[in-house]
């Protein structure tokens, strides 16, 4: 992409779909940060405020939120587009997360879309450690900032979700999550 293109790009609006499906959202201070074209289904993929959003050519489209974002890694093809690969998190306890089915999406126009997913992926998150667990596995202790939220939220997730059910395993991430909060507090 060239300069002309970059800055034509920073000052358009974004498709009329795509501001409709952010405006019809429940939260009414969410904005569109940055979006880019799909290329396997017609549509946009959407960085606003709250998160990111899948925008179909007909429909509202569905928003995974920053702070449900495990990962999110963007790989440049050759032509100019790429593609996101994002592992949500879905909290299937109290204090506990699970990794989604990694969900791969192509863009063909990217604009200034990987930058600002970094960035607010990036931006939640306040503290992360991974520790091993006796099975051999390991758990990930994470403190992240939740837009509109003035405290951070302290989750823990497991590499395999089968450690959830393992006394030991789950001491051990009790153990891990207690200093970090102890670490946290003012003294």
């Amino acid at each position: 992409m060239n300069v002309f293109d970059r800055v034509r790009r920073r000052f358009a609006r974004p498709p009329e779909a795509v501001r409709a499906a952010v405006a019809a959202s429940s939260d009414p201070d969410e904005r569109v940060l940055a979006w880019g074209v799909l290329g396997r289904e017609p549509g946009w993929l959407v960085a606003t405020s709250l998160g990111l959003r899948t925008v179909p050519i007909d429909a509202g489209g569905d928003l995974l939120r920053w702070h449900e974002v495990g990962s999110a890694r963007w790989q440049a093809t050759a032509d100019g587009g790429g593609s996101f690969t994002v592992t949500p998190l879905r909290e299937v306890e109290p204090g506990v997360q699970s990794r989604e089915p990694v969900r791969r999406l192509v863009v063909v126009d990217p604009g200034e879309l990987p930058a600002v997913v970094r960035r607010r992926v990036d931006q939640t998150v306040v503290a992360s450690r991974r520790s091993p667990l006796p099975s051999g596995g390991a758990v990930l202790v994470v403190g992240r900032r939740i837009p509109g939220q003035a405290e951070r939220e302290w989750t823990v997730v497991f590499d395999h979700d089968a450690d959830r059910n393992d006394p030991a395993a789950r001491e051990v991430a009790r153990q891990k999550l207690e200093e970090a909060l102890a670490a946290e507090r003012p003294s």
